[in-house]
């Protein structure tokens, strides 16, 4: 590239010379970045980065940290806020480790009016959306392993619990796999809970019915009259976020697949970037049209264009 760009300037003044107005730019000119690409925001600090959500009054991402074991109920996690541009402006926007606050390995998030709803282990922990103050917690008995959550249209969120422990070789089943609807008033309503769920984790609403996509398979399921329906297996499993993108179609991350899926509820799905190792919960900018990719190995997060 340096050898095309010294020929190139040479050229230009040879034309100079000539009295020709036409020159190329200096060897030290640069192409300016594509809009399209993607914006990646490492290097800051981020610590097990699990679920990206956009505040869309704040015009604000937030960011999940699991910082540690997602099991271990140290009081270290914590909650980062980052602009659009891919700036932090807030690393400990919510912190673990403040006097007052309790978060211990913090994955999902959802924003209901002006409550922030986050799933830590085994509680539902609340704080106040503009100025992150803890206003509660809820806690879902016999739960081992809260992960994502969805608003509810009747109030409240829906709730995955992906039913893990640690074992021996790492993660295995805890029998306490399930899907909750959290009502506003905090009362916890199992909508679906059995032990042989496959690891139910990434869940949203698509108007008429609960979603969710599990980590222990490739399927993307609903709940029907307390059981589940399979609508569709994916490419690929290890699936973790679930966000409908501003055409109406469905974006899935998969860690089998190091990559995010794209299609319709009923299918089929089809790869829309790979190359991504452990994308967890996807966040969704429908203004910009950028998915908000967590990559929770590499403690950074994506701002990935959608493609059509």
């Amino acid at each position: 590239m340096r050898m095309h760009r010294s020929l190139a300037f040479l050229a230009g003044i040879g034309l100079a010379a000539l009295g020709c107005r036409a020159q190329a730019p200096p060897p030290e000119a640069k192409a300016a970045p594509s809009p399209a690409a993607p914006i990646r925001v490492s290097g800051v600090g981020f610590a097990t980065p699990e679920s990206v959500l956009h505040d869309t009054a704040a015009d604000l991402y937030l960011v999940s940290n699991i910082n540690g074991s997602p099991l271990e109920k140290d009081d270290n996690g914590f909650l980062s806020r980052v602009s659009p541009e891919g700036q932090v402006v807030a690393l400990k926007w919510i912190d673990g480790a403040a006097e007052g606050v309790t978060l211990h390995a913090p994955k999902g998030m959802a924003i209901s009016g002006d409550t922030l709803y986050v799933a830590d282990i085994d509680t539902l922990r609340t704080f106040d959306r503009a100025t992150g103050a803890p206003k509660g917690e809820i806690a879902v008995k016999g739960a081992t392993f809260l992960n994502d959550l969805a608003v509810a249209p009747a109030g409240g969120v829906y709730l995955t619990d992906s039913g893990l422990q640690a074992g021996a070789a790492g993660f295995e089943p805890s029998g306490s796999a399930a899907v909750y609807h959290v009502h506003a008033d905090g009362t916890v309503e199992a909508l679906l809970k059995d032990a042989k769920l496959p690891g139910p984790n990434g869940v949203a609403f698509d108007g008429e019915r609960v979603l969710v996509v599990t980590f222990g398979a490739s399927e993307l399921f609903t709940v029907e009259g307390g059981a589940r329906k399979v609508l569709t297996q994916l490419p690929k499993g290890g699936l973790d976020g679930l966000v409908r993108l501003p055409d109406g179609r469905w974006a899935v991350s998969s860690w089998e697949g190091q990559a995010v899926y794209v299609g319709p509820v009923s299918g089929p799905f089809a790869e829309m970037t790979t190359g991504i190792p452990a994308p967890a919960d996807l966040g969704i900018d429908t203004g910009r049209e950028r998915l908000l990719i967590p990559k929770f190995m590499d403690h950074e997060v994506v701002l990935q264009p959608i493609a059509r």
